[in-house]
């Protein structure tokens, strides 16, 4: 199916080891959570634009989960029941300013910093474990993860995120990256690939000034 434009995109800090432990931070003891606007949000093939604020933005390849129905306090397997399907997303971030903000919003906020597609491919709730990610620049890869190595299961944490607000259809939980973030480039072309589902490809430019 097509990706729909979610109402809100949940972002998960530091799910793998490896990458928490790349940017010297700590695992946490619950999912770590963030938002990104849905203005963020751009399709296969739309160009990420580097924005001036930021002199390092980073690719960030990730297993998107879209939300099929209405949750609130829902246990880990009415959760996973209810996962419409698997999407690519790339949570592109402004590394500096992550790190200089007290808070993540500026940094992960920006358009065209939230690709995904190219589909939504229903998964068989017994096999969200068994998902891969990759992510490629300019066709090397970069980043290699396994749901397996997650911190936090995904029907862990779409549960965990029904506890603190309400899940409606379409909504987005980007479920953590792995290690190998790095920064893009100008000219640059990102991809990210779950196999079975796609492959998400972005130009990159320059915010025109």
């Amino acid at each position: 199916m097509s990706v729909p434009r979610p109402g809100k995109i949940i972002g998960i800090g530091r799910n793998y080891r490896d990458h928490a432990a790349e940017l010297g931070n700590t695992v946490p003891a619950k999912p770590l959570l963030f938002l990104k606007p849905a203005t963020a949000v751009i399709g296969h093939g739309a160009p990420i634009v580097l924005p001036p604020e930021s002199a390092q933005v980073d690719f960030e390849g990730e297993i998107g989960v879209v939300i099929g129905k209405r949750l609130r306090r829902v246990g880990e397997e009415e959760a996973g029941r209810s996962i419409a399907g698997v999407t690519c997303v790339n949570d592109v971030t402004a590394r500096d300013l992550q790190r200089s903000d007290e808070q993540w919003t500026r940094a992960k906020g920006f358009d065209t910093f939230c690709p995904v597609g190219p589909r939504v491919v229903r998964v068989d709730s017994r096999r969200f474990a068994e998902l891969e990610v990759f992510c490629r620049v300019n066709g090397a890869e970069r980043q290699h993860g396994r749901a397996r190595d997650m911190v936090f299961s995904i029907p862990a944490l779409v549960a965990y995120v029904s506890q603190v607000m309400t899940l409606e259809q379409g909504d987005l939980i980007a479920t953590g990256t792995p290690a190998g973030v790095g920064p893009l480039r100008a000219g640059d072309v990102v991809e990210v690939e779950i196999p079975g589902v796609g492959v998400l490809s972005n130009p990159v430019t320059v915010e025109a000034g």
